[in-house]
C-alpha cells in the first residue's frame, strides 16, 4: 500500500479510484464529480446571508442548493486525504509548505490568498466547462466522452504551464 517516500502507491490509488468510478456508476448511476456539489455548497451559504438573492439565481433555480451525494463525497475526500495523509507519514500542521516557502517565502497570508484565489479560478473554470477533474478526468474519460478527454489534456498543460511560471523547472 505504501510507496517508495511513505505516500500511498499512486498505482494502487489510481485503481481504488477506478473501482469507485466503477461502483457509483453500477450502484447510483452517477459519475464521480464535485463541481455542483461545491457550487450547492456555495448556495446553502447564499441562502444563509442572501436568500432572496439566492433563490434568485437561475442556476439555483436548475439546481437547488441542498446537502446530497455529491457534498457527502466532497466530504469524503477531505476524510480520505487526512486518511491517506496520516497512514502514509506526510501529514503536517504547516500552513506554508517547503517547496512554497523556498520560492515565495514564509508569508501565511500570501499562501493562502494565492489558495483562495486559485481555488476561486478552478471553481469557475470547473463550471465554465461543465465539470471539475474529477467528473471530466475521471468519470468522462471512463466513458470515453471527447469532450472529457479535451478538458483533460487542457488541465495537465495549464497545470504544466503553471508548474513553470511558479516554480521555473
Amino acid at each position: 500500500m505504501q510507496h517508495a517516500s511513505g505516500a500511498w502507491s499512486p498505482y494502487l490509488v489510481g485503481m481504488l479510484i477506478g473501482l469507485l468510478s466503477m461502483a457509483t456508476f453500477y450502484f447510483s448511476n452517477k459519475p464521480l464529480s464535485v463541481s455542483t456539489a461545491y457550487a450547492r455548497l456555495a448556495g446553502l451559504v447564499g441562502k444563509l446571508f442572501a436568500k432572496g438573492h439566492t433563490e434568485n439565481l437561475k442556476f439555483y433555480q436548475d439546481t437547488k442548493p441542498k446537502i446530497e451525494w455529491g457534498v457527502m463525497l466532497v466530504l469524503g475526500i477531505l476524510l480520505g486525504a487526512f486518511i491517506a495523509a496520516v497512514t502514509g507519514g506526510e501529514f503536517t500542521a504547516a500552513w506554508v509548505p517547503a517547496l512554497w516557502e523556498q520560492r515565495f517565502g514564509p508569508d501565511v497570508a500570501l499562501r493562502l490568498a494565492v489558495a483562495f484565489v486559485g481555488g476561486a479560478i478552478l471553481a469557475y473554470g470547473a463550471r465554465l466547462a461543465g465539470g471539475c477533474t474529477s467528473g471530466h478526468g475521471i468519470s468522462g474519460a471512463l466513458q470515453l466522452s471527447v469532450s472529457s478527454w479535451i478538458a483533460l489534456v487542457c488541465f495537465f498543460v495549464a497545470s504544466v504551464a503553471t508548474a513553470h511560471v511558479l516554480y521555473r523547472l
